[in-house]
């Protein structure tokens, strides 16, 4: 099974959808919630494969994969969809994957019922060990595991490990949060560089002020039941910034409280950065605007700034130019400064996991763990946006950087250039907390309802125990 997948038919595709997505800047996509090297190659003497006949081992003829995932929007399903069945089509085999709106409920249902997917795809690396220790999922064979060393570093493996330190996780995409989202030429007209460290970063807020020309940042918290989650991404940002992975992963664990004073820190540095004269927000406080209402602001010049994840470039209005130095109303990125010259990055994606071993199973794993998977997925994705943006990102090693486009390959050079990086933290907590006091005490906090201290003590208290 160990790569049945580099066939030179595949390799001739691939150059293909390379070609398809050479194209504009428009991302019509609609995005989720919430070290590039050479490519191996593929083996020149491997004959092309008999259609007649199946091009790899005979276990998997006729077999029939089922997966299913949160990503529903129609980019992201057809890409997968077309990715995935040229790979099966190549061996003989049948996959189908099915985007799920209500997919976390859903998945609940299926296994509950005995009925799971083959395969299915998380977004909360907490899920996915849930389902490890009540014994829902398989752990990745020896094969499957090799290759995920091969193509991911250590930082990304580990959120698809149970509480066991086994691997049942295939990270397939990767979302980059650490980017401040700006104007080049309103930066470069105003005299202001690009920060590269947070006392820059601060100090260019404080010129921004002096200008009366729009607020240095735009901020928004609101998204319906989900409200507060922009602030614990912030607040995840501050305790790598200011104390490092290693307090980072005491937090995540609960090795500290909650409201330990580190903690406390960084939710006060959030709240401080955050003040009235910093702050442009449309809906007239940031928990009333949502926090997809940041694109236009940005763009018609009432803030500078913008911290937010890579995908956050389908929230701009169609027609938005990015990286782009030929126009001045180009937006673009830079990295969020890190304080200690630790670069850290707060990441978040998804990771496919596996309800049985079957080898037609393990086929699929083992392929969408590779760069090739992970660069025909954002070719795919990016043709059918017209050669757009395609809101798709991987750290998978190996990757050839030309199928991205330069602002999405800006994120990977800020992913390959980080010593420390972590997953999202509210989504490694127990749901009680990471998708809910977190968020719900976090906007009280913003509101002036509650100060820091306080927000972070009812957290702690809302821990599980036992």
């Amino acid at each position: 099974m160990k790569r049945s997948w580099k066939k030179p038919v595949v390799a001739v595709m691939a150059l293909s959808l390379v070609a398809a997505a050479c194209g504009g800047d428009d991302d019509d996509a609609e995005p989720a919630d919430e070290t590039p090297a050479e490519e191996p190659a593929a083996d020149a003497e491997e004959p092309a494969a008999d259609a007649e006949e199946p091009a790899a081992d005979a276990d998997l003829e006729g077999a029939e994969v089922t997966i299913t995932g949160p990503e529903r929007d129609d980019p992201s399903v057809a890409a997968i969809q077309s990715v995935l069945t040229e790979f099966a089509d190549a061996n003989g085999f049948t996959i189908t994957y099915t985007g799920d709106a209500d997919w976390e409920a859903n998945i609940n249902t299926q296994v509950a019922g005995g009925n799971p997917p083959s395969i299915s795809i998380f977004p909360q690396p907490g899920k996915l060990a849930d389902f490890a220790e009540q014994g829902f999922l398989v752990p990745l064979t020896d094969e499957v595991n090799a290759t995920v060393d091969e193509f991911w570093a250590d930082g990304y493996q580990q959120y698809g490990q149970g509480r066991d330190g086994v691997q049942y996780g295939v990270p397939v995409k990767t979302d980059l949060k650490s980017l401040v989202w700006y104007k080049p030429a309103r930066f470069a007209e105003a005299g202001i560089e690009v920060p590269t460290t947070f006392d820059e970063f601060t100090a260019a807020m404080e010129t921004i002020k002096g200008l009366d020309d729009g607020a240095p940042l735009c901020v928004g918290i609101e998204s319906g039941q989900a409200t507060g989650w922009t602030f614990t991404d912030w607040v995840e940002e501050m305790v790598l910034r200011l104390h490092g992975g290693d307090v980072y992963d005491q937090w995540v664990n609960h090795e500290i409280p909650f409201d330990d004073p580190q903690i406390v820190e960084a939710m006060q540095a959030v709240l401080d950065v955050w003040s009235e004269d910093n702050v442009f927000a449309s809906g007239g406080t940031i928990a009333a605007t949502n926090f997809g209402d940041n694109a236009q602001p940005l763009v018609d010049d009432q803030c500078w700034m913008h911290r937010q994840a890579s995908f956050f470039a389908g929230f701009f209005p169609e027609g938005t130019a990015f990286a782009d130095e030929s126009n001045p109303d180009a937006i673009d990125v830079f990295y969020f400064p890190d304080i200690n010259g630790d670069r850290p990055v707060l990441t978040a994606g998804t990771l496919a996991a596996a309800f049985n071993d079957d080898a037609a199973t393990m086929a699929v794993l083992d392929y969408m763990a590779t760069a090739e998977y992970a660069e025909k997925r954002q070719a795919a994705q990016s043709a059918e946006l017209g050669g757009a943006l395609s809101g798709f990102l991987s750290a998978a090693q190996g990757q050839d950087p030309s199928v991205y486009q330069p602002l999405e390959q800006s994120f990977l050079d800020i992913l390959a250039g980080s010593d420390v990086s972590r997953f999202d933290a509210s989504d490694l907590m127990p749901a009680d907390v990471g998708a809910g006091t977190f968020w719900s005490e976090g906007t009280s906090a913003v509101n002036g309802d509650i100060t820091a201290e306080e927000a972070a003590a009812n957290i702690e208290a809302s821990w599980p125990t036992g």
